[in-house]
């Protein structure tokens, strides 16, 4: 039996989308000054690179986001377990976490600014802040949505509490964290451009800013694709580990059979 070939099609609407921008763009249809032809940010690409500064630009942001990324994904992580857990913790910080995700990036901004100045701390807080949400969300989620059969199993059988978190609750829980690790990497890039905002004087987000103010819109195309890029790749990575982690899971058996 042919199996249909659905990854190679899935990059196909991109592949082409680019091919049309580029035809859009030699033609003249697509002005230059609006949205230059993929060829030349290419070859901006590659000046930025020969001289440095797209290298230095980008190790800046990387090495915020992945500060700002470990901190929140620990603090998501472990507070969604111990509310997810625990009644006790439940009742003393679910609501005060609800009403800071109900919190804009930008309402918080000027508070940020006042409590950590312009410097790194401002802007590792604010990844941090927007990595641990959605991965505390769905790792409580993923906890209470367990079959309550199985934990009713668990003491049949005379399993503890730590064997009980152990083989029935983080397993079951699993599927559902690791969509949240998806969403917090999403995340942490989007707190990323909100933040290099705070004076920042290296990264992509200073690179964006200095391209406005000198019209380059080459250069503000190219890191909206760098971004796009990182993002692809961070979503590989959550892939390989749901096929590595979740290859007992019968639903996600049958989605990628």
């Amino acid at each position: 039996m042919i199996r249909f070939p659905y990854r190679a099609v899935s990059w196909l609407t991109p592949v082409a989308l680019l091919v049309l921008w580029e035809l859009l763009a030699q033609t003249g249809i697509l002005p230059k000054q609006v949205l230059p032809a993929p060829s030349s940010v290419l070859v901006k690409a590659g000046d930025l690179l020969a001289d440095g500064e797209l290298v230095t630009n980008l190790l800046a942001s990387l090495q915020r986001s992945a500060t700002g990324f470990a901190i929140g994904a620990s603090l998501g992580l472990g507070t969604g377990l111990l509310v997810g857990l625990s009644k006790v913790a439940d009742a003393l910080l679910d609501r005060s976490i609800q009403m800071v995700r109900a919190v804009p990036f930008l309402a918080i901004l000027p508070l940020v600014i006042v409590w950590f100045g312009i410097g790194e701390a401002g802007k590792i807080f604010l990844i941090a802040l927007g990595t641990a949400v959605p991965l505390y969300l769905t790792t409580v989620l993923g906890i209470r949505q367990i079959d309550p059969k199985l934990l009713e199993m668990t003491d049949v059988v005379g399993l503890g509490r730590a064997a009980r978190i152990r083989w029935v609750v983080l397993p079951g829980a699993l599927p559902s964290i690791l969509g949240g690790l998806r969403l917090s990497l999403t995340a942490a890039w989007l707190a990323l451009v909100i933040a290099e905002t705070l004076g920042a004087d290296a990264g992509l987000g200073f690179m964006a800013t200095n391209a406005r103010e000198f019209l380059q819109t080459d250069v503000i195309v190219l890191v909206v694709l760098i971004y796009a890029a990182i993002g692809i790749l961070c979503d590989l990575v959550t892939r390989v580990l749901e096929r590595r982690l979740l290859r007992w899971h019968p639903t996600y058996a049958r989605l990628t059979a």
